[in-house]
């Protein structure tokens, strides 16, 4: 189930990485050449930014390459590296939980009211709907984290380059990093 999910996600955020790119290009395509717009553009191209930063953080930490400043967890030991870890990753929980209990309370509002976005004849509710998803996934890879925390898999949210190096310095192409 995991691979599938893992899959569904690559495609999802390439599709909208693609999707971005294509529609930016056409509109400045548009403007530039020939002095007209896609009038749509501006909102869809934002909206998917938004979809692709959600799943991304999620992705991020699924790859272990998520921004992460160590210099303090560098300094203490293995044990106490990994239950400050553990308590960052329930505060990260705890602050999903909040913005999918609010998410859906707003998904359930704009459903109620029936609104379509501006420039898009589709129901707002379908699109902000995102956020759900997007800290849905998220969750569940920090959940996925967590354990792999708890296990002695993994140290925290990114895996240190070091340890792609060869003992002389050099990654795999022999090149000095």
């Amino acid at each position: 189930m995991m691979k599938f999910i893992n899959r569904l996600e690559d495609i999802l955020i390439g599709l909208l990485l693609v999707s971005i790119t294509l529609l930016v290009f056409a509109e400045v395509v548009m403007r530039f050449g020939f002095n007209t717009g896609i009038h749509w553009a501006q909102e869809a191209t934002l909206l998917m930014s938004a979809w692709m930063v959600l799943l991304g953080a999620a992705w991020a930490v699924r790859e272990r390459s998520h921004i992460c400043v160590d210099a303090l967890l560098e300094q203490l030991s293995a044990n106490t590296r990994k239950w400050v870890v553990l308590f960052a990753i329930a505060v990260a929980l705890l602050y999903c939980g909040l913005f999918i209990k609010s998410s859906w309370v707003y998904v359930a509002k704009l459903h109620l009211i029936g609104i379509e976005l501006e420039d898009i004849p589709v129901p707002k509710w379908t699109v902000v709907s995102g956020l759900l998803v997007g800290f849905g996934s998220l969750t569940l890879r920090l959940i996925e984290l967590a354990v792999a925390v708890w296990k002695g898999e993994a140290n925290g949210f990114h895996e240190h380059r070091e340890s792609l190096l060869h003992d002389d310095g050099c990654d795999e192409a022999g090149e000095k990093v």
